[in-house]
């Protein structure tokens, strides 16, 4: 009997969301991840898309096994069972070929990105610069080509918002939606003035947002969005793009010498900032939250700096609906330190 694998042993979206179910899979218990109850194909039903893949890396001795270079470039191949021995074998029923799989490779140089160094410049443009007329080239428009393979799907359907409370009353919900315009102060995503609504996916990730203090209480409410709200998620474009979904090989090429450029994005609204500079570091994240605004987005999805869990900028406040309100007392906040230098 011939061997089956399945989604699980890639974990890519494209493949588990689009080309699995293109090919009338049957149901059962993979040979490869052993996996139970998920969609199976032989191999070699995936040898076209893989090989637009492997086209973008080029033979070199000096270079690396080709299950490295996807582990390394897409995230592929990350299921636990799936370790060096397990994927090669994969990957060699896949294009039919034992010998490829242990050979060495290196990306191919004909592909390069401007997006990082154009982001770079633009960001040292509007910090210090200029604000509002800038001189400096972005591509706005390869921006927004990259935002499209970020959508965010399986969101939670609840979220949280916290506030400290500041007397011995709760808050009514009224009271814990985003700030009103003359209210809002900057924030991550946010500029002043422009009120955003920040939500977390757990209430515990809620709270740690606002840096309480042993022995305070926060109010936590929680939230629904209305309607479908398509949001782009910048938090692991590595495990998010998918280049099973593109159509030839230069694509798929030029989309690896993006990632790079991807996750500084992502970097943009998960990096540590001080109060005492949060009016001038947080002016990157904003920009590009704006732009995500201007490309047709409701919100941008990131990780949280201080706890486990997601974060959410909801661009338009009134997309949420906030249910119940619950009173949480602080019990223990964790600090977590390394050493920089020693002076001796």
């Amino acid at each position: 009997m011939v061997a089956r694998c399945c989604p699980e042993c890639f974990d890519d979206r494209g493949l588990r969301k689009d080309i699995f179910p293109s090919l009338n899979p049957v149901k059962g218990t993979c040979d490869f991840c052993g996996s139970s109850d998920v969609d199976l194909v032989e191999p070699r039903r995936l040898s076209a898309y893989f090989e637009l893949l492997v086209d973008t890396y080029e033979p070199n001795d000096a270079g690396r096994l080709l299950v490295d270079w996807m582990k390394e470039d897409w995230a592929l191949f990350s299921h636990p069972r799936m370790d060096a021995a397990h994927a090669k074998e994969l990957l060699g029923e896949i294009l039919d070929d034992g010998d490829i799989v242990r050979q060495g490779f290196m990306p191919s140089a004909s592909f390069e990105s401007e997006g990082l160094v154009q982001w770079k410049t633009l960001r040292d443009e509007i910090m210090y610069r200029n604000r509002w007329f800038l001189n400096v080239d972005f591509d706005t428009e390869q921006l927004g080509g990259l935002l499209a393979h970020l959508i965010a799907d399986e969101l939670p359907k609840t979220w949280y918002r916290a506030r400290l409370i500041e007397g011995d009353e709760i808050y009514p919900i009224d009271k814990m939606g985003a700030p009103p315009k003359r209210s809002a102060s900057h924030g991550r995503a946010n500029p002043a003035g422009i009120p955003y609504l920040y939500l977390g996916s757990l209430p515990e990730t809620a709270i740690s947002e606002i840096r309480p203090h042993t022995g305070e209480q926060a109010c936590v409410a929680d939230f629904t969005v209305d309607g479908p709200f398509k949001a782009v998620d910048l938090r692991e474009p590595r495990k998010l793009v998918s280049p099973f979904l593109l159509a030839d090989a230069s694509a798929i090429g030029q989309l690896r010498a993006d990632l790079p450029f991807m996750e500084r994005l992502g970097e943009e609204l998960t990096r540590p900032v001080l109060p005492s500079g949060a009016a001038i570091d947080y002016i990157p994240s904003q920009y590009l939250c704006e732009l995500v605004k201007n490309c047709g987005y409701d919100g941008v999805v990131y990780r949280s700096a201080v706890s486990d869990g997601i974060n959410l900028a909801l661009f338009d406040p009134n997309r949420a609906t906030g249910g119940s309100v619950t009173r949480y007392a602080i019990k223990r906040v964790s600090v977590c330190v390394e050493v920089t230098s020693r002076e001796t």
